[in-house]
C-alpha cells in the first residue's frame, strides 16, 4: 500500500483527534475569535482549505473572513488576525508573508511540527503532528485542519466521521474509474473541497481534472463535458443542473453526505487512477513535499 493510500484511510481517526484537540487549553484561543476580521492563507491544497475555512466562518456569523494564496496576499490590507495553513512549515511564500506583517500582528499557523521556521513568526501555533504525512500528495493534513476549524466553529463532526468510515469501506464505481475527464463542483465552503478533489487527480494521476463553483459551471465549462466525463458534485445540487447534464452523457456523482466525507472517495479515486496509469501516487511528477524558493518572489 502506498503512503497516501494509508493516510487517506486514517482520516476518520485524525479528524476525531482534531475535534478532541479543540477542547485542550489554549487551542480554541489560538483560533480566530468571534468578530475578528481574518485572512486565511496557504499554497496549493492549503489555499483550497483556506477557501473552505473562510466560507465556513462567515456563514457561521463569526466575522469577515478572506482567503488568499499566500503569494497574492494584499500587503496593504489590515486584518485582526492572519491564519496560515502549511503542512511543512517551510513554504517560502507563507514565510515571506508572515515576515512582512506589521509588528504586533496577531497570527496563527496550523502545521505539523512546532519546531519549524514558520512557528517563530506567529503569535499562536496549532500543531497537528498526528496528521503529518510521508506522501508528497496531501490528504489527511488538509482535511484534519478543516476538521479542527469546523469543530472550533461549533460543528458536531460525529456523523461526518461515521460517513467517512462508510465511504472508505465502499468500493469505487468501475464506471467512474473508467472515465477520462473529471469536473468537480461545489457551493459555499465545498467550492474549496471541489478544487482540492481536482488537484488530487492532477497531482497523483496526471488526469484531466477541473473544478468550479456549481452555478458557474453552466457559464461555459459545461460545453466540454461529454461521454468521457464525470461530473462530481459536493454539497447541494444547483437547481436545474442535473437536467442540463442529462444530454452530455457524463456520469454524475453526488451523495447526500458531508462533503469532507465524500472527498475521501475522490482521494481514493486519484490513487486508483494513478496505479492504473503506472504512476507512483506518493511521487507526483515535478512536485516536492514543500516548495522552498531560493530566488526572490517577483
Amino acid at each position: 500500500m502506498s503512503h497516501v493510500a494509508a493516510e487517506i484511510t486514517s482520516q476518520p481517526e485524525t479528524w476525531r483527534r482534531a475535534v478532541d484537540l479543540v477542547a485542550r487549553p489554549g487551542v480554541a484561543q489560538a483560533l480566530p475569535q468571534p468578530g475578528e476580521r481574518v485572512a486565511v492563507v496557504g499554497c496549493g491544497t492549503s489555499y483550497f482549505m483556506a477557501q473552505s475555512f473562510a466560507a465556513l466562518r462567515e456563514s457561521a456569523g463569526q466575522g469577515e473572513t478572506d482567503a488568499f494564496a499566500a503569494s497574492e496576499f494584499p500587503a496593504g490590507r489590515r486584518y485582526d488576525r492572519v491564519v496560515a495553513i502549511t503542512r511543512s512549515g517551510t513554504t517560502t511564500e507563507v514565510i515571506r508573508l508572515l515576515e512582512q506583517l506589521p509588528p504586533g500582528s496577531r497570527s496563527t499557523v496550523l502545521t505539523t511540527d512546532a519546531d519549524r521556521p514558520v512557528t517563530r513568526l506567529v503569535s499562536d501555533c496549532v500543531v497537528l503532528d498526528f496528521a503529518d504525512e510521508q506522501s508528497v500528495v496531501q490528504t489527511r493534513f488538509a482535511t484534519t485542519a478543516l476538521a479542527l476549524w469546523r469543530a472550533g466553529l461549533g460543528a458536531d463532526l460525529t456523523e461526518t466521521i461515521d460517513q467517512a468510515r462508510a465511504q472508505l469501506g465502499t468500493p469505487l464505481d468501475p464506471a467512474v474509474v473508467g472515465r477520462d475527464q473529471f469536473t468537480f463542483l461545489g457551493t459555499g465552503w465545498t467550492v474549496g473541497v471541489a478544487h482540492e478533489a481536482a488537484l488530487k487527480l492532477r497531482e497523483a494521476a496526471q488526469m484531466w481534472a477541473e473544478s468550479y463553483p456549481a452555478m458557474e459551471f453552466r457559464h461555459g465549462p459545461i460545453s466540454v463535458v461529454d461521454h468521457r466525463s464525470v461530473v462530481w458534485i459536493f454539497g447541494p445540487v444547483a437547481p436545474g443542473l442535473l437536467e442540463d447534464l442529462a444530454p452530455t452523457g457524463a456520469i454524475v456523482v453526488h451523495e447526500d453526505i458531508d462533503a469532507m466525507a465524500h472527498l475521501t472517495t475522490a482521494q481514493r479515486l486519484a490513487v486508483e487512477l494513478a496505479v492504473r496509469r503506472g504512476l507512483h501516487p506518493d511521487q507526483p511528477r515535478l512536485l516536492t513535499r514543500s516548495v522552498v524558493l531560493t530566488a526572490p518572489v517577483a
